[in-house]
């Protein structure tokens, strides 16, 4: 077998980059709910399930960036 990543590697590489993204967005948009304006405002922290989605992009968006350019 050759050295180097394989074809299903990149895809899913690309695949978790878009999921990542899209969880990111997917936080962005609940952190701008009144919800969760009117609880940071009164708690000063963001909600759990906001940084969750965020850590949860930022973790799938670098994994799948390192399988999609790794040789």
């Amino acid at each position: 077998m050759a050295k180097g990543s394989s074809p299903t590697g990149k895809v899913l590489g690309l695949a978790l980059i878009v999921v990542g993204i899209g969880l990111a967005i997917w936080g962005y948009q609940l952190s701008q709910s009144v919800g969760s304006q009117i609880t940071e405002a009164l708690t000063g922290a963001e909600r759990d399930r906001v940084m969750m989605f965020y850590i949860g992009g930022a973790a799938s968006f670098v994994v799948g960036l390192y399988l999609a350019v790794k040789r």
